[in-house]
C-alpha cells in the first residue's frame, strides 16, 4: 500500500471522527436549548450525559405522539378567573389551596392534551415544551406532598404557590416566549 493511500485513509478517517463529533455537539446544543436546566437533572439523574440524551430524545418523541394543542382564549380566560379565586382561598386556607392550584394545574395540563396519570410522566411529558419551569413545579409539588402532614409553614405554602403560579402561566400562554419558534 503506497503512502498516499494510507494517508488518504488517515484523512478519511479523521473526517468522518471530526463529523461524527460535530453531530454529537448539535445534537447536544439543541438538547440543552430545549431542556434548559432539565438537561442537566437529567444528566445528575442518569448518571451520564450518553443516556441523559437517550431518554431525554425518547420524551420528545413520546412529546410528538401527543396531542398538545393551544387554548382557546375563553379558556384562558376561565382559567385566569380560576386561579385568582385559588389566590383568594390562600389567605383563610393556605394548605387547601395550594391543594386546588395543584388541581388546577393538572386540570390545564389535561385540557392542553398532556397525559395526567403519574406526577414522574408528567414531569417527563411537560419537559420538552416546558422544562424552564419544571424546576417550579418539582418544587410546588414537594410542597404540597408534606403539607397534608402540617409539615410545612405558611411561607412554603406561598412559595408553593409562587411555584405552581410559574408553571400555570407557562402553560396558560401555551409557552410562548418572544423569539421562539412554535411547532
Amino acid at each position: 500500500m503506497s503512502s498516499g493511500v494510507v494517508i488518504a485513509i488517515i484523512v478519511a478517517v479523521v473526517v468522518i471522527v471530526l463529523a461524527i463529533a460535530l453531530w454529537m455537539a448539535v445534537r447536544r446544543r439543541h438538547l440543552k436549548d430545549r431542556f434548559g436546566a432539565e438537561y442537566e437533572h437529567a444528566v445528575e439523574s442518569e448518571g451520564s450525559r450518553r443516556s441523559a440524551e437517550r431518554d431525554l430524545r425518547a420524551r420528545e418523541e413520546r412529546h410528538d405522539d401527543l396531542d398538545v394543542k393551544p387554548l382557546a382564549s375563553t379558556a384562558r380566560q376561565q382559567y385566569t378567573r380560576d386561579w385568582n379565586s385559588v389566590q383568594e382561598h390562600f389567605v383563610d386556607r393556605p394548605q387547601e389551596a395550594v391543594g386546588e392550584a395543584d388541581q388546577l394545574v393538572t386540570r390545564l395540563m389535561k385540557e392542553r392534551g398532556y397525559p395526567t396519570e403519574g406526577y414522574e410522566q408528567q414531569l417527563k411529558d411537560l419537559s420538552v415544551e416546558h422544562g424552564r419551569t419544571l424546576e417550579h413545579y418539582r418544587a410546588a409539588h414537594e410542597v404540597k406532598a408534606r403539607s397534608g402532614g402540617q409539615q410545612t409553614t405558611t411561607e412554603e405554602l406561598r412559595g408553593a404557590m409562587v411555584h405552581y403560579r410559574a408553571l400555570f402561566d407557562d402553560l396558560l400562554t401555551n409557552g410562548d416566549r418572544p423569539g421562539r419558534q412554535r411547532a
